[in-house]
């Protein structure tokens, strides 16, 4: 299907995946409720949203303390040449790997991890080591830890005049 923004995210669009992004549980009655719609409409414009990509899917949120992760560090990794593919399919099979981003500057990755203990983390970063030089910083705490995606008109707007 053809992605159409401006059907998909008319307003009523945005608040349905504003509800979505804080309850992905929600009813489509509860949300018809919320956005004035029939359940029967939310439900049509949820599977459109699916269908055009812009839902990707459905997540449970678990607090990692409560499962025996306590600890979230940040590696950086100079990597390059060979290496740097090789990291980029090693860390794809790593479990404490949360999150795996491509960056600028002297760096060529993040990679957002969780383990266990110290030790867990000196055991991870000594797996990294082959692919270049790392950089490692724990996370003492987050001020943001997860963010909705809302409808921002003067980002869109900005967007479509920069594409002129």
């Amino acid at each position: 299907m053809a992605f159409n923004s401006e059907t998909l995210l008319d307003p009523t669009g945005w608040h349905i995946l504003r509800i979505l992004q804080e309850n992905a549980r929600a009813s489509f009655s509860e949300i018809g409720r919320q956005v004035g719609l029939s359940a029967p409409a939310v439900a049509e414009r949820v599977r459109r949203l699916e269908d055009a990509g812009v839902i990707t899917g459905y997540h449970a949120e678990i607090d990692p303390v409560k499962i025996g992760l306590p600890i979230l560090a940040i590696i950086r990794i100079a990597s390059t040449g060979a290496a740097f593919t090789q990291c980029a399919d090693a860390v794809k099979h790593m479990p404490e790997v949360l999150e795996c981003h491509r960056i600028t500057g002297n760096d060529s990755f993040s990679i957002k991890v969780r383990v266990a203990s110290i030790l867990h983390l000196e055991t991870l970063i000594d797996q990294l080591q082959p692919y270049g030089g790392t950089t490692t910083t724990l996370v003492l705490s987050s001020a943001v830890t997860r963010r909705t995606i809302d409808h921002a008109p003067d980002a869109v707007v900005d967007a479509r005049s920069a594409q002129v």
